[in-house]
Parts: structure tokens; sequence; C-alpha cells
């Protein structure tokens, strides 16, 4: 086995424990919510995100009691990549990491609100160190 990509490996397994390790209902909140400028196609995501999103992930994507944060390490893209949320939305997604049960899926949610959703959300854990 060529010595990179065996360093690459041990890199990938550390990250995966490093992640296996983290307690998902640690408080990983930003001290201060920050809302970044929004671009266009981030702004359709905010009203889609708004409309169906916020009732379980919060409006700030804090969360609620009906589920988890999206402004957590566990969410970020290294962690999470975009076709998981795409995923979750089209298919359900069943509870892995918190307490909340089974995420429904979201059929209503087309393609394009999917794509602004995604952009909303990505641009603001970027605006909040995630």
């Amino acid at each position: 086995m060529n010595k990179f990509v065996a360093a690459g490996a041990v890199v990938l397994v550390g990250v995966g424990l490093y992640f296996a390790m983290q307690d998902p209902n640690a408080d990983l909140k930003p001290a201060e919510f920050i809302m970044p400028d929004l671009s266009d196609l981030a702004k359709e995501g905010q009203v889609a995100f708004e409309g169906t999103c916020a009732a379980c992930h919060g409006v700030n994507l804090d969360g609620t009691d009906n589920g988890p944060p999206l402004l957590h390490a566990l969410y970020a893209k290294a962690r999470h990549a975009d076709f998981g949320f795409v995923m979750a939305v089209q298919r359900g997604s069943r509870a892995h990491h918190w307490r909340f049960g089974d995420m429904p899926a979201q059929p209503h949610i087309t393609d394009e609100e999917l794509e602004a959703i995604i952009t909303y959300v990505r641009v603001v854990q970027a605006a909040n160190g995630f």
C-alpha cells in the first residue's frame, strides 16, 4: 500500500472516530447567531425553509423540540454532504444521531426549492462557523 494512501486512511479513520465520539446533544450553537447577506437563491431558500423546515429545525437553524439543529458540527458540509439533505427530504431519514425520531419525507418540496434551501442552510452554516 502506498504510504500516502495509508496516511489518508488513518486520517479518515481518525476523522470518523472524532465525529463518532461527539455528543450530538452537546451545546455547539454559535455564541451569537449571525444572519449573513443572502443571495437571491438563498433568500428563496430561506422562505422555503421557514415554510416547511423551521417547524422542526428552528427559524435560526437551531433546532426545536421536534428536530435537531442544522447549526451543528454533525450537519456541516464535511460531515453531511448536500446529497444527504436531498435524500432526507426526498426519502425521509431514520433517527440516528438524535432523540427526535424519524424524519418523514417532504414530497411537496420541489427540486428547485430544495436547491435553494440547501444554499440557504450552507450560507448560514458558514457564517456561523460550521
